[in-house]
């Protein structure tokens, strides 16, 4: 498929830090939301080409904007990374990153994987598709918008509202068919719930296995990474009974879910903060991307990892995704008065 589109953990200073005392040459100061043991790959071969040092604080994405407002000018971060287009653009809205010219992530990064204004780039994906139990459903949706048909009733599991992954994928049906057609979506597939939205998406998985659910909605990366390893309720007999699909293949195309990252408006170490994200979008980051973490790389063509592969080719949706993004506040306000909780 073709996509268009030593860390060494230092306690950072508190906000009253000044940023002068950030800054260091070959330093590069980063706040990540990423909580993947295979990064650590990345942050290492980083280091080792390039000299520069990371030094990185991980938390909770809303945790690390907010820490970021705070410190304000006296900020000594350089990068945020998180995972969401939702995250990345609520970032740029609350004034924490800033816009960079690089020719190389201009052209690496697709268009529709990066912001408008250069303040973030997408440096991993992961498709948000439809699984389902491959013995009770003979005729699986096909579609998104076919979740809320009345004939799945009583078979759809879902996450909550408030998940990232919930809003993101409601913004985009809303970008692709209208918030009319966006609200009756939601209303058919609360109609359609086997159980009250809950757990993560592996939970939504093992729900097939229980018997708890029929269909049910995941990224791509939960089930690839359970082919790639062991994953508890998730072995290979378990898996063998669940089927996918790859939603809207004769449509908007399959939902694409963004990991990526931008550097910071008052970042102390520019210049190297921004050959940190052009590292990201080199062949060897991006491989990494796939192979350790069972992700999509934004890089078109790169290859991708065997347990990432095994799900088969399909199109991707395209849509803008900054776009995109700027429709969560009325995708959140849908999910309200359908009663999605």
């Amino acid at each position: 498929m073709k996509l268009t589109g030593k860390a060494s953990v230092l306690a950072l200073a508190a906000t009253a830090v000044l940023a002068t005392e950030a800054m260091a040459e070959g330093e590069v100061n980063l706040y990540s939301s990423r909580h993947y043991d295979t990064d650590e790959r990345l942050y290492s071969d980083f280091e080792e080409m390039t000299g520069i040092t990371i030094n990185r604080i991980e938390g909770k994405a809303d945790e690390l904007i907010a820490r970021m407002e705070a410190e304000g000018a006296n900020s000594p971060a350089d990068i945020l990374l998180t995972v969401d287009t939702s995250r990345l653009e609520r970032a740029k809205n609350a004034g924490v990153l800033q816009s960079i010219d690089s020719d190389l992530l201009e052209t690496r990064i697709p268009e529709n994987l990066q912001d408008a204004d250069n303040q973030w780039f997408g440096f991993s994906q992961r498709a948000r598709i439809i699984f389902y139990d491959k013995a009770d459903v003979t005729d699986p949706p096909k579609t998104y918008l076919d979740l809320a048909d009345p004939k799945f009733k009583g078979q759809v599991c879902h996450r909550s509202s408030s998940n990232v992954y919930s809003q993101t994928l409601l913004s985009a049906v809303i970008e692709n068919h209208g918030a009319e057609a966006a609200k009756a979506w939601a209303q058919g597939v609360v109609d359609n719930f086997a159980r009250a939205p809950q757990g993560g998406d592996t939970d939504q998985l093992r729900g097939l296995v229980s018997g708890e659910c029929d269909i049910s909605i995941s990224n791509t990366y939960y089930f690839a990474r359970a082919i790639r390893r062991d994953v508890d309720g998730l072995s290979a007999d378990a898996r063998a009974n669940i089927g996918w699909v790859f939603p809207a293949q004769n449509a908007e195309g399959a939902h694409m879910n963004l990991s990526g990252g931008g550097v910071a408006a008052n970042a102390p170490n520019k210049d190297n903060a921004v050959k940190f994200l052009e590292y990201l979008a080199s062949d060897q980051a991006q491989k990494y991307f796939s192979d350790g973490n069972d992700e999509y790389p934004a890089v078109p063509g790169v290859e991708l990892a065997p347990s990432v592969a095994a799900l088969g080719m399909f199109r991707p949706d395209d849509v803008d995704l900054s776009k995109v993004a700027k429709n969560v506040p009325t995708a959140q306000a849908i999910f309200n008065e359908v009663g999605w909780e």
